[in-house]
Formats: structure tokens, C-alpha cells, sequence
């Protein structure tokens, strides 16, 4: 017969090992969570020298999008920014969005903007499927679609958008006939964060709710991929906020967003 302190010895033995891998997994979830806001807090910089390399230039501390995808610049530590180690791949009168940075301004670089932007990350249910005939003429922009896509984003002013912005994610658009009136799409994405960017309508169309929808329409793409949906919003635009926070986002944090550009001699 076997001795029943043996048997209260593996069970506690038993009990142990749970524990253990109990903790171990809640540690391993716990890393996870801290990694992905890590990145999400300087997101730039991970897309750029990770999935979206091969639109940018630049080296191991600085990158930059390639001309024409989007004016931004992001560096490895975006608290002490190598602005010298990207310099050789800018040009004077060139303007470029730096996300997360505070400190002194190069000498050869002058500071055109200071401002702050809420990162905000999806809180919500996968939105439902859209009622027939919500959002007519809303289909994908291609290169086709590139110049009326600028043209919106020059009016509206969303944020930095280049010419080749829509290569960077899905866009969608809504069409009046063959006029883009609205628009929504994806710029930046890394360790599962993808960027709902773009995000615009046309002055005349406004009050329809057709920017709601096309985010809606990437939300659901994004959360069917696993991939956890997020934007940047500036501060300033409280209308804006108070709208995401109504569809389901949540402020992570608010971030410094500056916009520069090199000197002449750089």
C-alpha cells in the first residue's frame, strides 16, 4: 500500500508545477503586452526597419519613407534622434513628420511645427457588416486612384500623404460618379499594429458618415487578420477624437509630433 505522504507529496508537487506554468504563461503574456506597446510607442521606426523596409532609406538608427510615400522620419531612439545619420538621404525644403522627440533642435535643421498627437487603439467589437446600399461606390483605390487621393488629402489635410501613400495598405474610397469624395486606408504596420491612416472627406460631403463607414470596412479586414487596428489624431482636433472614441478607440497616449526640414548646406 502506498504511503499516503507519499501521495500528499506529488500532489503538492503537482500543484507546484501548476502554479509555476501558471505563472510562467501569465509572465510570457505580460512580456508580450509590454513588447507590443513598446513598439506601438515608437511604431515609425519598427515598420520602418522591420515589415515596411523596402520603402525606406536610411541605416541602422535613422529611417526615412522613400520619396512620395509619406513624409516621416523615425529613428531608434526617438528620444535622442541621429538627425546626422539620416541627413545624407534628405534634401533641403523637404519637410518631414518625427514622432515621440523633445529635445534641442539640430543646428542644421530647422523646427516648422510643434505640436502633440493621440496614438488610439481599437477597443472594440469587430464592427457589424454594413446594411446594403451603406457607403455606395466605395471600392479600392489603386495607382489609378493616386492623383485624386492626393488631390483629397492636399484639400482635407489628414496628416502627411505623398503621392504613392495608397501603396503603403489598403485604401478604399467612395466615388460621386468618378469623383473621390472620401477616403480611408493603412499606412504603418508592425508587431500585429496596423494604422488605420488617411482617413478624409470632401468638404461638400461631409455629415453622411461615409469616413465611418470606410473605417469600418478596414476594421473588420484588420481584426479578421489578427491584427490590432490603431491612429494618430492630433490633440487639437477634438472633434475627431470625441468620434473615434464613440466608434470604439481609446487614447494610448499622447505623443510630441514635430515637423522639420534640413538647412540649405545640410
Amino acid at each position: 500500500m502506498r504511503d499516503p505522504k507519499s501521495r500528499d507529496h506529488a500532489s503538492i508537487a503537482m500543484q507546484a508545477q501548476r502554479a509555476y506554468a501558471g505563472h510562467r504563461e501569465g509572465f510570457l503574456k505580460e512580456f508580450i503586452v509590454v513588447a507590443e506597446q513598446h513598439a506601438l510607442d515608437n511604431i515609425f521606426w519598427h515598420a520602418l526597419a522591420g515589415p515596411q523596409a523596402r520603402f525606406a532609406l536610411g541605416n541602422a538608427v535613422a529611417r526615412r519613407f522613400a520619396r512620395d510615400y509619406s513624409p516621416i522620419i523615425a529613428f531608434a531612439d526617438a528620444q535622442a534622434p541621429d538627425f546626422a545619420a539620416i541627413a545624407p538621404w534628405c534634401e533641403p525644403g523637404e519637410r518631414f513628420y518625427c514622432d515621440g522627440w523633445t529635445g534641442r533642435v539640430p543646428r542644421d535643421w530647422r523646427l516648422e511645427l510643434d505640436s502633440t498627437m493621440y496614438k488610439m487603439v481599437w477597443d472594440g467589437p469587430v464592427p457589424d457588416e454594413p446594411a446594403p446600399g451603406d457607403a455606395p461606390g466605395a471600392r479600392p483605390l489603386d495607382a489609378r486612384d493616386a492623383t485624386q487621393a492626393l488631390e483629397l488629402a492636399t484639400l482635407t489635410r489628414p496628416g502627411p500623404f505623398g503621392p504613392k501613400t495608397i501603396e503603403l495598405g489598403e485604401y478604399f474610397g467612395v466615388f460621386e460618379g468618378s469623383r473621390l469624395v472620401a477616403m480611408a486606408g493603412e499606412r504603418v504596420f508592425a508587431a500585429g499594429w496596423r494604422e488605420i491612416s488617411g482617413v478624409c472627406t470632401h468638404p461638400d460631403q461631409q455629415g453622411r458618415g461615409l469616413a465611418r463607414r470606410l473605417m469600418n470596412v478596414l476594421l473588420r479586414r484588420q481584426m479578421r487578420r489578427s491584427e490590432q487596428p490603431f491612429l494618430h489624431v492630433a490633440s487639437t482636433n477634438t472633434g475627431a477624437v470625441r468620434m473615434y472614441e464613440r466608434m470604439g478607440f481609446r487614447i494610448h497616449r499622447e505623443s510630441a509630433v514635430r515637423v522639420v526640414s534640413p538647412e540649405p548646406g545640410t
